[in-house]
Order: structure tokens, then sequence, then C-alpha cells
């Protein structure tokens, strides 16, 4: 007798809609991926760099003090081909979306997305979440380590992410694509 392989179902948007609202559920892969809200240190670093950088970039471009330039927003869902991913933050060039839409997601990948690293969430980051961001195009990323204090910073290059520096504790630093700036990025690690 032989046994034929289980095919694979992918999830759908309704098995996302089912998980409970405590809790932050993405499609990746063809996978349903549930997490837990984050952890306070988590939760303190996304808040810090969301304000730090809103309050410098947040703005219409050339705004007074401030390059401006961007639409930056927290958690953020955003349907991207057949993946359902929340990164921490992202952001989108106002040259290239003028108007933020009123929408429960966004079909449009973003220029920017950041992702807080927290225990058990890594991997999925790193293998899952990072090539879509790749796939559809997203210029920048960071990945934030709330716990090493460690910032890196990507480019997206023929399609593979580069490195294009890693900083840690309190560094000032002007990392791209906000290196219009000099950021401290010692203020977002929680003391």
């Amino acid at each position: 007798m032989t046994m034929k392989a289980r095919e694979r179902v992918p999830a759908t948007y309704e098995d996302l809609l089912q998980v409970p609202d405590h809790m932050i559920a993405e499609i990746l892969d063809g996978d349903l991926e549930v997490s837990p809200r984050p952890a306070m240190r988590h939760a303190w670093n996304a808040t810090t760099m969301t304000a730090d950088l809103f309050s410098r970039f947040g703005g219409p471009p050339d705004g007074p003090g401030a390059p401006g330039g961007w639409w930056i927003v927290f958690e953020p869902e955003l349907h991207l081909g057949v993946d359902v991913v929340v990164p921490d933050l992202a952001a989108w060039r106002r040259a290239r979306l003028p108007e933020l839409p009123d929408v429960a997601f966004v079909t449009l990948a973003p220029d920017w997305v950041c992702e807080v690293l927290s225990r058990g969430k890594e991997r999925a980051v790193r293998v899952k979440k990072m090539p879509i961001y790749a796939r559809e195009g997203v210029a920048n990323a960071w990945l934030a380590d709330p716990i090493e204090k460690l910032l890196e910073v990507m480019r997206l290059e023929a399609g593979r992410w580069v490195l294009v520096g890693a900083h840690a504790g309190d560094e000032r630093v002007r990392a791209e694509p906000f290196d219009a700036v000099e950021l401290d990025i010692g203020r977002w690690w929680m003391p």
C-alpha cells in the first residue's frame, strides 16, 4: 500500500482573521505564523525608533528643521503577493505614495522596513520575511536587536540584501535611507 503525500494547503486570509486580537498573525510563504504581542523591551525599541524617525522624517519634504518626505507607520499590515506581513515599522517615500490611504492594509511595498528582533521571531524574520521584502523590491531594511543593542542596516542590491553597516550601543549613526540626519541609537534601547 502506498501512501500519498499530504498536499500542503496554504493559509488564507480567513485563517488569519480567526487569530485572537491579542496575537500578531502573518501569512509567510503560505504558512500562518502567529506570535504573541512583543515584550516591553521590543515595544520600547519600536516606539522610540518610531518617535525619533517620525520627528525628523514624518513630515512633508523639506519641512522646518527636518528633511521629512516619508510616511512612517507602526505595525502596518502589508499584503505583498500571497503573503501578509506585519513589520514593526515601515515607511514609504511621499514622492512614491503621495497620500497615505485610509485602509486596513496596504498592497504597495514600502521603501523601508524595520524588524525588531525578539526571541523566537528572528528565524521567521531572516528566513521568511526578508526574502519577501527582497522579492517585492523594498529598498532598505533594518534589523534591530534590543537585547544586544544592535542595529543592522541593509540595502537591496540585485535582489539580495547587502549589509551596509552594523551599529551597537550608543553610537551616533547616519543609517540609510535616513542618513540625512545623525541618529543617536543609544536612545532606542531600554535602559
